[in-house]
């Protein structure tokens, strides 16, 4: 019984592989940027969010800019319906990088990151939720890593979506708006849009190195 059930495992994670590999070959083929990124998805019709939701999911996996998806995806759908598709996005992608690391372990997680994750695991194992709301706060932290540590780590399933939810928020709503106001470029809320990324960045700056950079200086000692 114990047999079959390996030999199951070791043939889903082939599939699994073998999917992902595909999709990644595709993705990888297509000339990504902001525009491309909004034919493809308008070709498909009424399936495009369906399609764009799986594009973000799989983020994670292929290591492309979050935060290019985002801008295209507020560029597409317009900054209500694109922060709804990109959220959901985010949390499929940021819950595969997790059961990926949670069941697969540390050295291929290693691999797949090309990062040291050694810091981030024993943040989110010491204050789990808070660690990792306060990182979804930053985009200069990756979301597939943070991810994929917090898998690594003891931290329970819903303090993370939920953690990644809420945390968030703010930065999809600046990458979505700024998509959403290209058509309007030139404009007041044009502006406004690229002062809110510079502000996201600028509390980004102030909470890493308020609170995380605090919290890494404590784990080391």
């Amino acid at each position: 019984m114990k047999y079959d059930k390996r030999i199951l495992k070791i043939t889903l994670g082939v599939l699994f592989l073998t999917i992902i590999g595909i999709v990644i070959y595709k993705i990888c083929s297509l000339n990504l940027g902001v525009e491309d990124i909004k034919n493809y998805v308008q070709s498909f019709g009424k399936i495009g969010p369906i399609v764009y939701i799986i594009m973000f999911a799989l983020v994670p996996l292929t290591f492309f800019p979050d935060s290019v998806l985002a801008i295209a995806g507020g560029l597409i759908f317009g900054l209500f319906k694109g922060y709804i598709y990109t959220a959901i996005g985010a949390l499929i992608g940021g819950t595969i990088s997790f059961y990926i690391s949670r069941y697969w372990g540390r050295e291929i997680i290693k691999k797949l990151t090309k990062e040291k994750l050694d810091n981030i695991e024993v943040m989110i194992n010491n204050k789990g939720f808070t660690i990792i709301f306060l990182l979804r706060l930053i985009p200069l932290f990756p979301f597939d890593v943070i991810s994929y540590g917090a898998g690594l780590t003891s931290v329970k399933y819903k303090d993370f979506i939920l953690a990644t939810f809420v945390g968030t928020i703010p930065g999809i709503l600046v990458f979505t708006n700024l998509g959403s106001e290209a058509v309007n470029m030139g404009s007041t809320s044009f502006y406004i849009s690229i002062a809110l990324l510079i502000l996201l960045f600028v509390v980004s700056i102030f909470l890493k190195n308020k609170f995380i950079s605090k919290e890494l200086k404590n784990n080391t000692k």
